[in-house]
């Protein structure tokens, strides 16, 4: 099985999300939706963006660093 960085989906209750999305993208998420529900059906492209957007924050070094507050030299 090949190795995504989002794991299993926590099954919360659905919030209605109202974006544009360029429709390569969709076609992407509808993608990632399917590879990552395995055998599973497929899952849909709003229930992705959550987690993504959670993993993106997360690994990113840069906006952890900025929101380290300011330490005092000694």
């Amino acid at each position: 099985m090949m190795k995504l960085k989002l794991g299993p989906l926590a099954d919360d209750k659905p919030v209605k999300v109202a974006v544009e999305l360029p429709a390569s993208l969709h076609r992407d998420l509808t993608e990632y939706g399917r590879l990552l529900a395995g055998a599973a059906a497929p899952i849909e492209p709003a229930k992705l963006i959550v987690p993504m957007l959670e993993r993106f924050i997360a690994t990113d070094r840069g906006f952890a660093k900025a929101r380290r507050p300011m330490q005092k030299p000694e």
